[in-house]
């Protein structure tokens, strides 16, 4: 094939691929603090929806960053036992006595040997937190984008 005129372009592949990698590793960067940041957002938001009695569950709610390569891993959570009664609820039980023959507390009339708990209902605080986390992170990204 003849192609008459020829013009030739020389590209600096080396050039090109370093901007690329600088801009992406910008930009993964903007992405990790947005990640991050809806964790952050989704924390606290979990803590404003947990109820409160003594303020223990509120305060053991946490994140925490884990990152490797190009990814980054934002959990929250709590380690207090009982923070999925207080999520689920629970159905009724009976209470048995852990130690001795009976069950004493203060303004008891007299010890006994079980109680007939009616169960709890459901308190979630930590699912509809998690289910905000889109929106948080639209929220978060768009601060990226300027918008």
């Amino acid at each position: 094939m003849d192609l008459g005129a020829s013009a030739s372009v020389r590209v600096n592949t080396r050039q090109y691929e370093n901007a690329v990698r600088r801009a992406l590793g910008l930009m993964s960067a903007q992405v990790r603090q947005a990640v991050v940041q809806t964790g952050i957002d989704v924390q606290n938001e979990a803590r404003r929806r947990a109820p409160v009695d003594t303020g223990r569950l509120r305060s053991s709610i946490v994140h925490r960053v884990t990152m490797g390569g190009r990814s980054v891993d934002v959990a929250v959570g709590t380690n207090v036992t009982y923070a999925a009664d207080v999520e689920y609820g629970t159905a009724p039980h009976v209470i048995l006595p852990k130690r001795g023959k009976a069950l004493y507390w203060p303004g008891a009339r007299h010890p006994v040997a079980k109680v007939n708990h009616p169960g709890t209902r459901a308190q979630p605080f930590m699912r509809p937190a998690v289910q905000m986390a889109p929106i948080f992170f639209s929220k978060n990204i768009s601060k990226i984008r300027g918008r």
